[in-house]
């Protein structure tokens, strides 16, 4: 990653945010962002009755004109708060109001009730109080009675790691580590660099402190936390740890100092371990930063619309006749889904403006053997034909703050026989707490698997979207092309942005991005989670002497597209660049022709993505594929491609993954390719996702699977965009690779050519980029 020069505060605003659960390189959130989010996000209010005008001048000429930006005026006026004294004053509200709850610590996650990848602006918390506003981090402040309670903790008894114990804490991983040291105020935050020698984590730097407290005060350190903003996975972690420290501790000098008289023996220690620490969720409380955040945004309301059938495939009533049918079988009486996607999925809904760049709307589900519960804003189902749509499926609408109490009710109301089915993973702590352990049932929900393997209508619609995403990309890479080489012009990286989002919205059925493009020239290629940001120290300007790499997707009515391209329209790019270039290309043809067996993790397949690259010594740093919705969520679990061999997430058919292997060069450039491809059966003629196949299961009349005989699968490409071949090493090329690379592009000239004019200058660029390669 690259080091970022210390310069003004609006080299910040380049930097775009990048999410640790799904995968490493994708923005999150970015302050020069796509109409649809400048339109929507209140970071950005006073331009956002200019969307409409946005639009109008993004697609009114092929060139997509200029859209409306954040100057640098404007920029500074947006982010500098005076962070100096904002971070103070910020966090001395806070410690008073904490010593009044009786607290003697907070958290205060990244995360939103629903555990979202992207969260709205009102749940923003983290990056409010500590003007970081990364999407991954967790911030810990102490109070200042506590500061001096553990200052002996604070400064060296943290596993080797020394704090100048300034009391407030934030953890990130190395992604954010040059961005955040900007951000912070290191007058009042420490900057805990996750993942590094010495750095302990969360769980364990709490439970030290824990110890430490206990053994001065003889009472438990208590950690305040909103229960709705954490997993139930993080809250186990963090009693767990709690626990084990007590266990750990000397009890005889806990509280009375060493005292000889005092020897209880180690039976009676470990039944006695105190409780050290305590988690206090503050019922009855609000989130303590919203006590001190005047300005907090309101949450978004925007309503549902109807994903129509011929896009889902699968009907609402059909669904939760799947699901109450798996319930049977595991003896659970009530599922809870929490997760934005699952909720979406399951009412064949769709959402535009709760989540930046995701169709989804704010809400829970439940479904039992005999209701089906949406809870949400009443204004996100006004629409008639949302509310027949949901009546005819016997959906029941419930206000969204009932979903708690409805829960515990049904527990309640038979202890012996009722039985939660929850995924603790995908579902926040206040939700799993009122479920006793002898009722809950914590398993992978019935919709992660469902939503994952696309079924016929879903991955149609997806084919669909990628070939219309190649059309738009046609006209881009045909004006970027003119205007280089002919006109002679340089193209700075927020135009670049705007002009493919321009002709992304020419075309049908589109919505949005499917998250903010990444346009990286030059050494801005090499920073992985890279944002252009007018007014931005980094901002850099394309023209034929560098390569740009520009990752970028739509949101479609029928599908979700997510590709990079990198490309270099000098006429002599280094040989260095060509090799690694094609190393790159190699890796991704090496995984896009594989195949595998029935039962196979991604992580399996990761190595040969990296193969090319590392025979030259060379490797990236980021997985090499993700899921992706079905006009969903651009991530998508819960499978995928990485050396991370926890992920062990089998591959079935009827899957989407993204297939993009590159290499980093820090200072110099960025180089990555990626299709999206899908998975189908070795011997089936684009057989996934048949009538009945939402799980990505055949019908049993056509089972190929015999006793004793594996299903083997492989990969169709969904995305139909050229590679650039004027830079390949044709040396390092195989001749099956090569015939790899003109099957695709015949493939993408047959399937893209319809949509352009004819005679226009985009299908000329695509029946260029199309042409057979020259071989030696």
């Amino acid at each position: 990653m690259n080091r970022l020069p210390t310069k003004s505060i609006l080299s910040i605003l380049s930097l775009t945010i990048i999410n640790t659960r799904a995968f490493s390189h994708q923005p999150v959130l970015s302050l020069q962002s796509s109409f649809a989010a400048l339109h929507r996000s209140s970071l950005f209010h006073p331009r956002r009755n200019h969307h409409h005008h946005y639009l109008q001048r993004a697609i009114s000429t092929r060139g997509g004109g200029n859209t409306i930006i954040l100057n640098s005026e404007e920029s500074t006026s947006v982010m500098d708060t005076k962070v100096e004294n904002a971070a103070g004053e910020k966090l001395g509200r806070m410690r008073d109001t904490m010593k009044e709850w009786g607290v003697n610590a907070y958290l205060v996650p990244s995360d939103d009730p629903h555990l979202s990848e992207y969260v709205p602006s009102a749940y923003m918390r983290r990056g409010y109080l500590t003007d970081f506003h990364g999407s991954a981090g967790t911030a810990l402040v102490l109070t200042s009675e506590t500061i001096g309670s553990v200052a002996d903790t604070l400064t060296t008894n943290m596993d080797g790691y020394e704090d100048e114990g300034k009391g407030a804490y934030l953890w990130t991983d190395s992604r954010y580590f040059n961005e955040a040291s900007l951000r912070l105020d290191s007058q009042q935050w420490s900057l805990m660099k996750q993942g590094q020698p010495k750095v302990p984590t969360i769980p364990n730097f709490l439970s030290n402190l824990a110890v430490e407290y206990y053994k001065k005060h003889g009472t438990p350190f208590k950690i305040g936390i909103d229960p709705y903003v954490h997993s139930a996975s993080f809250a186990k972690e963090l009693q767990e740890a709690f626990d084990k420290a007590a266990q750990d501790m000397d009890v005889d000098d806990s509280v009375n100092g060493d005292n000889d008289d005092n020897n209880d023996t180690a039976a009676e220690n470990e039944k006695s371990s105190p409780v050290i620490g305590e988690i206090d969720t503050l019922d009855g409380k609000p989130n303590l930063v919203d006590s001190i955040w005047e300005s907090r945004p309101d949450l978004p309301k925007n309503p549902f619309r109807v994903h129509p059938m011929k896009y889902a495939g699968v009907s609402v009533v059909d669904k939760v006749a799947q699901i109450r049918s798996e319930m049977k079988e595991k003896k659970a009486t009530l599922t809870v889904f929490g997760a934005l996607d699952d909720v979406a999925y399951l009412f064949n809904v769709r959402c535009m403006g709760d989540v930046e760049t995701c169709p989804i709307g704010i809400a829970y589900a439940t479904v039992s053997h005999d209701e089906i519960n949406l809870y949400c804003d009443e204004e996100k189902v006004q629409s008639e034909q949302v509310m027949e749509h949901l009546k005819e499926a016997n959906v029941n609408i419930k206000p969204y703050d009932d979903v708690v109490a409805d829960i515990e009710a049904h527990v309640s109301s038979n202890k012996k026989r009722n039985k939660v089915w929850l995924d603790l993973t995908r579902s926040n702590y206040a939700v799993s707490r009122v479920i006793p352990t002898s009722n809950l049932l914590d398993a992978q929900n019935p919709i992660t698997p469902m939503k994952a393997c696309k079924n016929a209508a879903e991955m149609e619609g997806m084919r669909r979207a990628h070939i219309v995403d190649g059309a738009a990309m046609a006209n881009f890479m045909a004006w970027l092309e003119h205007t280089l080489v002919v006109e002679g012009r340089s193209v700075s990286e927020v135009e670049i942005d705007e002009v493919l989002t321009g002709y992304r919205a020419k075309q049908p059925g589109f919505y949005e991005v499917s998250f903010p493009t990444i346009a990286g020239v030059g050494s801005n290629g090499a920073i992985v989670h890279y944002r252009a940001a007018e007014g931005s120290d980094l901002l850099k300007y394309l023209d034929r002497t560098q390569p740009i790499l520009i990752d970028s997707g739509g949101q479609y009515e029928y599908g979700t597209t997510d590709v990079t391209r990198t490309w270099h329209f000098g006429e002599n790019p280094s040989e260095e660049f060509k090799e690694m270039y094609t190393r790159v290309l190699k890796g991704n043809i090496a995984l896009d022709t594989m195949i595998f067996p029935e039962n196979t993790p991604g992580f399996v397949l990761d190595v040969f993505a990296r193969k090319s690259l590392w025979e030259a010594g060379k490797d990236y740093g980021h997985g090499t594929g993700h899921g992706v919705g079905a006009a969903l969520n651009v991530h998508e679990g819960p499978h995928g491609i990485s050396p991370r061999w926890t992920n062990k997430e089998f591959l079935k058919k009827g899957m989407v993954t993204s297939n993009e292997p590159g290499f980093y060069d820090d200072g110099r450039f960025g180089i990555r390719i990626e299709n999206l491809l899908e998975i189908v059966s070795v011997n089936a003629n684009q057989d996934s996702g048949n009538a009945d196949e939402a799980n990505g299961e055949e019908p049993a009349n056509k089972k190929r699977k015999t006793e004793g005989k594996k299903e083997f699968f492989r990969f169709d490409k969904l995305t139909m965009i050229p590679i650039q071949k004027n830079l390949i090493n044709l040396d390092l090329m195989t001749s099956a690779e090569l015939d790899w690379l003109d099957s695709y592009h015949s493939e993408v000239l047959k399937k893209v050519s319809p949509l352009l004019e004819e005679g226009s200058s985009a299908l000329s660029w695509l029946v260029k980029s199309c042409s057979k390669i020259e071989r030696r």
